[in-house]
């Protein structure tokens, strides 16, 4: 299946959020680097390096870091985002002030090492379905103030991003139907209350749960925790009701089941795992 393209929000958005993590590692000033005394705008050369395969996600933002710091900074990417990368590859150059290049550092590669992480894990998920019609998307799952650029980065690994936060769509999870009294009644009353064009999900879990979110008129229907042959029904009775509601399978989805999972024809297949689980990829920035 052909993967999405990966839309990082304007830098309208990101900037504030660059800046405060830059405030954060500098505080009152890089006592090493400004304790050198280098000449005014002293220029430097510096490449970025891979010291572990995988996919490289977050170049852009990274440059933005430097940018921020000195306009005349400029960070050259070697290698497409998304491209997965080997041992030792150079992926960047970067010229500008000494000072900017050291000073920047630590934030832009940290941000990168993160994404990248995150893009080689949602990327290995992704290819254990490549040839099947089912998608695999993120949750919200994040790390707080991180959301927006985790989210990008699941993209960039080839996943679809699921709603952003609470007002994008309605989810009605065990916790609501709780709360109302049943899928019927939580419907009914989201129904009265939300904006056009908004959708509502529904978590079920049983088959008795699929068949009362149908007939209350849910959009979309995620099948949770649900083990392949009792999904299977579920898939079977939604096509047979309205072959237009999307379906969802979440819950415990690992590299050894999303398959399995992928096989009972549901449409997508959220997991929360290459974002949580996911370890940073190795990179590192070696001035010329």
């Amino acid at each position: 299946m052909k993967r999405p393209t990966p839309v990082l929000p304007p830098f309208l958005v990101l900037d504030q959020l660059l800046q405060g993590w830059l405030l954060e590692d500098i505080g009152r000033g890089d006592r090493t680097t400004q304790g050198l005394a280098l000449p005014l705008n002293k220029s430097g050369q510096a490449v970025w390096v891979v010291k572990e395969a995988g996919v490289v996600a977050g170049l852009s933002i990274a440059a933005r870091v430097f940018k921020l710091l000195d306009p005349k900074t400029t960070l050259i990417p070697k290698v497409s985002e998304g491209e997965f990368c080997a041992v030792g590859q150079a992926i960047a150059e970067l010229d500008g002030s000494l000072e900017s290049l050291l000073i920047g550092e630590r934030t832009a590669l940290n941000l990168a090492m993160r994404l990248s992480g995150i893009a080689t894990a949602t990327r290995r998920y992704v290819e254990q379905i490549a040839d099947l019609p089912a998608q695999l998307v993120d949750t919200r799952k994040t790390t707080p103030g991180l959301r927006l650029l985790e989210k990008y980065a699941t993209q960039v690994g080839g996943a679809v991003n699921h709603r952003m936060g609470l007002d994008d769509a309605v989810m009605v999870k065990d916790n609501h139907i709780s709360a109302a009294g049943g899928i019927g009644p939580a419907i009914a009353q989201i129904r009265s209350s939300i904006p056009y064009p908004l959708t509502i999900e529904v978590e079920t879990e049983r088959l008795e749960q699929v068949e009362e979110a149908l007939h209350h008129g849910a959009d979309i229907i995620m099948l949770d925790n649900m083990v392949p042959t009792l999904m299977q029904q579920a898939v079977a009775t939604i096509r047979q009701y309205n072959p237009r509601i999307k379906i969802e399978a979440s819950g415990n989805i690992t590299l050894e089941t999303i398959r399995t999972v992928a096989e009972t024809g549901v449409d997508y297949i959220s997991s929360s795992a290459p974002i949580t689980r996911s370890t940073w990829l190795d990179l590192s920035m070696r001035l010329l």
